[in-house]
């Protein structure tokens, strides 16, 4: 018996924020990627990996569509800030391709840890390539090569996620501090409640368990200002360890401001 994907309710609503974000080439791209049926079983497995295998968070459809959002959400800050993407600078694309390219890498970042967790960015791009040769033929039909510039920028933002690669374009820096940022309480809550023991590991679980709401929007000083509300001190280890890294290694590193502090505590500025 053929299995068929059924979509959770708030992978839906995150669907629906998506479209609405995107026009021209993004939003036809979006519309394939959320359609995709072998997209839609690698994140599903994804995330089977990642929390009952692994015993890790979430890494399947809801963190990838949050994390498109996010991306999507800093590509406007900057842009209303007048900072071009990468294609744009360099005069062989628009804002819309580059939007394309980050929204594929947002979508897709995590199929990796369909393998496992070690080099699964490596791994996200070789499963990527088919995907993505797919569907950017459906986004650019006979133009080849804008096909092949956004994918490899695609698969550029892919391997630069978990911040050990350098990266060298606006749209893959967005990418690495977009995933970082995905780390609100709700992501570590199916591994918490599937616990039963205490394992090397942990800290990511009870850090980001400890982080209330993630907050993107423009800054006073800087195009982009990243808060984040905790509940606990231990949620510094997520700002510290996770997004701290990855904003260190991204090209965006200087239009960001970094706020974090416990609810109700005076916020400690990191940028």
């Amino acid at each position: 018996m053929k299995r068929t994907h059924m979509k959770s309710q708030k992978e839906l609503h995150l669907n629906r924020d998506i479209l609405a974000m995107v026009s021209g080439p993004a939003q036809t791209a979006a519309q394939l990627l959320i359609k995709d049926e072998e997209v839609k079983h690698l994140q599903d497995y994804a995330n089977v990996v990642s929390i009952k295998r692994l015993g890790y968070n979430d890494h399947g459809p809801v963190h990838m569509r949050k994390v498109a959002i996010i991306s999507l959400t800093m590509a406007g800050l900057l842009r209303k800030a007048r900072i071009s993407l990468s294609l744009e600078q360099e005069g062989i694309g628009t804002y819309e391709d580059g939007t394309v390219a980050i929204l594929l890498a947002s979508f897709l970042h995590d199929i990796g840890m369909t393998i496992g967790r070690d080099g699964h960015e490596k791994n996200t791009a070789m499963l990527a390539m088919p995907i993505l040769t797919r569907i950017l033929a459906g986004v650019y039909p006979g133009t080849p090569a804008k096909q092949i510039v956004v994918r490899s920028l695609a698969i550029e933002s892919m391997l630069g996620h978990m911040a050990t690669q350098k990266i060298h374009s606006i749209e893959a820096g967005i990418v690495v501090i977009a995933d970082g940022c995905d780390m609100e309480q709700g992501r570590a809550r199916i591994p918490m409640l599937l616990a039963t023991e205490s394992r090397v590991g942990d800290i990511h679980k009870y850090s980001a368990s400890a982080i209330e709401k993630v907050s993107i929007g423009p800054g006073d000083k800087k195009p982009i200002r990243i808060t984040v509300v905790m509940n606990d001190s231990v949620g510094f280890f997520q700002i510290e360890e996770v997004l701290f890294t990855k904003i260190n290694s991204s090209t965006i590193k200087p239009y960001i401001e970094l706020y974090a502090g416990i609810a109700g505590s005076t916020m400690k500025c990191y940028l």
